[in-house]
């Protein structure tokens, strides 16, 4: 796991695989990021509570054997790094599958389904997670602002 600065990680989290956390990053309580084929977290991206990250899978079609006590021979799984770029935000709830890309400044809402490419500057809902309108890309003067003021 590699952390990049100012990162705040709260109570009941499980963080496995290979994680890169950049700067200014928060990980809400009861999260899980399940890293086994890598999750990235940008700067300035931020998960909230009970959200779930997958980056690798089972097939649940019942033509292969699930679960880890099973040799990777007899199963089927679907494994693909999962991306946040900066200024990324993921609501309650929301589950995140493997091989999802959640561009730059993208909101995805509470109890989605994610999975595929995400589009910059957008809000996501539902299940699965469509894009509903843009997002402001205000904040970005916002952290001009705070970087100037405090990243020295």
């Amino acid at each position: 796991m590699t952390l990049g600065d100012n990162v705040r990680i709260d109570d009941f989290c499980i963080l496995s695989g290979e994680l890169t956390i950049g700067s200014h990053v928060h990980i809400a309580a009861f999260c899980g990021l399940f890293g086994g084929s890598g999750i990235r977290m940008d700067d300035f991206s931020g998960l909230s509570s009970r959200v779930s990250i997958y980056s690798v899978s089972e097939d649940y079609s019942g033509g292969s054997l699930t679960n880890p006590t099973i040799p990777e021979e007899f199963r089927n799984l679907e494994a693909a790094p999962v991306v946040l770029g900066r200024h990324a935000i993921i609501g309650c709830g929301a589950v995140l599958m493997p091989g999802t890309n959640v561009a730059e400044g993208v909101a995805v809402g509470a109890l989605s389904l994610a999975r595929g490419r995400l589009e910059p500057w957008k809000v996501y809902s539902g299940i699965p997670a469509r894009a509903i309108r843009d997002r402001s890309r205000t904040l970005l003067d916002k952290e001009r602002q705070f970087l100037a003021r405090y990243d020295r």
